[in-house]
């Protein structure tokens, strides 16, 4: 028997009570500080958007302050009380909370609620990201593009509400729980940037070491054609079967395509990833291009993966504005280093396969990670489930 299920049969053997929030604890409507009063130092200040973005279950730090004349005309949080996101964009992550175990109380932003009670403070904030707690507010959430869950509509949901000793016992696993995931989530993340890692390397080798005595100095103006991609919006053109590439990753996808397996690079709107290679059915839009090679000694997959290597140089090609578009002209100046034919291509091949296994990776790593994820919020879910009292 787990100490949780020992101590629940000592302390409530006849089941758990629940309770709705309004019954068991009090709750005032943050307000006050906003972003133009933030500053480095001063009073600690939680800003609802944080509470998605920045901070986890519990904090004893701030990430922002204000002044003392702010914090006094703000509403405060006092150390045990859980702060409450009220208003977001998603019903999912909608009225998450964290409980403050600072050792002053922290100014509170609007579309907040202070939330006090008796209870563990991090019991209630686990809570607020249990199914069972999902299922209620979403009875309750109102508005359209921005969505709110109202005072009244929290007050009403109801809590387990088990003895302080089995709450942080509770409390105590899925501490372990979340420094367990975290750990892992950085050992996966930190495995698959190793692995990238060595794909830059393995491809700057390759693309570098050859001996080959045919090996020529050309500019990629002589050597492939620039073929820009055709505008369509996703308005007139939204369809379901394949996906549509300009300046970045995939806008939408469309019913039609214009290009397949190509190597894409940004025109317009460039970021210092600018080459992508797409294997699949695709359109490209006119905000980005592709190539024609014009040389048959000249192997199409040897030059995007020079250009991949080449992005940082490509980057600076771009014209020097607020949105960085790039320079035709000086991409087609760039100049590359090519072998034989059949060098070119077994570097390629080569390069292709083991960009496989690090794509693999990127996918079979991140479903590891939601894998687990699951998995934690799962026992998360038991560990706060009770048989109720009657």
């Amino acid at each position: 028997m787990s100490r949780i299920s020992e101590l629940v049969h000592e302390l409530c053997p006849d089941g758990v009570e629940r309770k709705t929030f309004g019954e068991i604890g009090t709750f005032i409507r943050g307000g006050g500080p906003q972003k133009k009063d933030f500053s480095s130092e001063g009073v600690g200040c939680i800003h609802y958007g944080q509470i998605y973005t920045k901070y986890g279950v519990h904090a004893a730090e701030t990430n922002v302050f204000v002044s003392e004349e702010v914090a006094a005309k703000s509403r405060q949080a006092q150390p045990g009380d859980v702060i409450i996101a009220v208003t977001g964009e998603n019903d999912e992550d909608l009225a998450r909370g964290v409980a403050w175990l600072g050792n002053r109380p922290v100014a509170v932003s609007n579309h907040t609620l202070i939330y006090t009670s008796a209870l563990d403070p991090k019991y209630v904030s686990y809570f607020l990201r249990s199914s069972d707690f999902d299922e209620q507010k979403r009875r309750h959430i109102s508005g359209t593009k921005v969505r709110s869950l109202p005072s009244q509509g929290f007050a009403n949901i109801r809590i387990p509400v088990p003895p302080l000793p089995v709450q942080r016992e509770i409390v105590r696993v899925l501490d372990q729980f979340t420094q367990l995931e975290a750990e892992l989530e950085a050992e996966l993340e930190a495995e698959l940037e190793a692995r990238r890692g060595q794909y830059e390397y393995y491809r700057a080798v390759l693309l570098n070491s050859s001996d080959d005595a045919s090996v020529r100095d050309v500019s990629l103006g002589e050597i492939v054609h620039l073929n820009f991609g055709a505008r369509i919006t996703k308005k007139d053109n939204a369809g379901t079967v394949y996906p549509v590439y300009g300046g970045g990753g995939e806008s939408f996808r469309t019913d039609a395509f214009n290009r397949e397996d190509e190597w894409v690079i940004s025109r317009f709107a460039m970021s210092a990833n600018c080459v992508r290679r797409v294997t699949e059915k695709f359109w490209m839009l006119d905000s980005g291009f592709t190539l024609d090679v014009t040389d048959a000694s000249v192997d199409k997959n040897f030059v995007g993966q020079l250009l991949l290597s080449m992005q940082p140089i490509i980057f600076t090609t771009s014209t020097q504005s607020a949105q960085k578009n790039i320079d035709v002209d000086g991409f087609k100046r760039l100049r590359v280093q090519l072998p034989s034919l059949e060098t070119q291509r077994r570097v390629a091949s080569a390069l292709a396969s083991f960009d496989e296994i690090v794509n693999d990776l990127s996918i079979g790593l991140p479903a590891e990670i939601s894998a687990r994820r699951k998995q934690y919020e799962y026992y998360r879910d038991r560990l706060l489930t009770f048989n109720e009292a009657r």
